[in-house]
């Protein structure tokens, strides 16, 4: 794949409109161009507008669907507890679709709790901020945040909350994550 390659899509494929997260359905036949594939998903340029698709329909764009992260619902373990790394691994594949960067690198993760439920599973707690408190990627970015956490096993709800205290600052990046913007020094 390479960047900006024109792709004419093999079928019908749902989609997320950004930055609004409006769900749309890209016709089969259309052309896009993908600016960005992090995480498993594919953003892509459709007339001039950016949607995001999802791993599990990268078999539109012509690539196979990576099996292994599909179905790990399924994965239930018999204690009915989560590993709280698992949940911040998967967090680290949720990227903002402007900047590719993870939003656990990015410092965008204050909090993650998981706490077992009475009636079975896990409820997951995160608090997370954007870079700017008018940033509109918030609501797509937090959507993915709960998608992606929502797919491992034993976990019942999903709570995530926005704040902007305390605000972002780039002292909250990882090492790596501003070594790669070019914000390290």
């Amino acid at each position: 794949m390479q960047a900006n390659e024109q792709i004419t899509l093999m079928r019908d494929v749902d989609a997320l409109l950004i930055p609004s997260g409006t769900q749309i359905t890209i016709p089969e036949g259309s052309e896009v161009y993908i600016t960005q594939a992090l995480g498993g998903n594919y953003t892509v340029n459709i007339n001039g507008n950016l949607a995001q698709i999802a791993s599990q329909n990268a078999d539109a764009l012509g690539f196979e669907v990576d099996q292994s992260s599909q179905n790990k619902k399924s994965e239930v373990s018999d204690n009915g507890k989560i590993d709280e790394e698992l949940v911040w691994d998967q967090m680290r594949t949720c990227y903002d679709p402007e900047i590719p960067i993870n939003v656990v690198d990015l410092g965008l993760i204050y909090k993650c709790d998981i706490t077992k439920l009475d009636g079975g599973g896990n409820r997951i707690d995160i608090l997370m901020t954007l870079t700017a408190p008018g940033c509109g990627m918030g609501d797509f970015i937090a959507e993915e945040v709960r998608h992606k956490i929502q797919t491992l096993p034993n976990v019942a709800e999903i709570n995530v909350e926005m704040t902007f205290d305390p605000p972002w600052n780039q002292e909250m990046m990882s090492d790596a994550a501003k070594l790669e913007t070019g914000m390290y020094y």
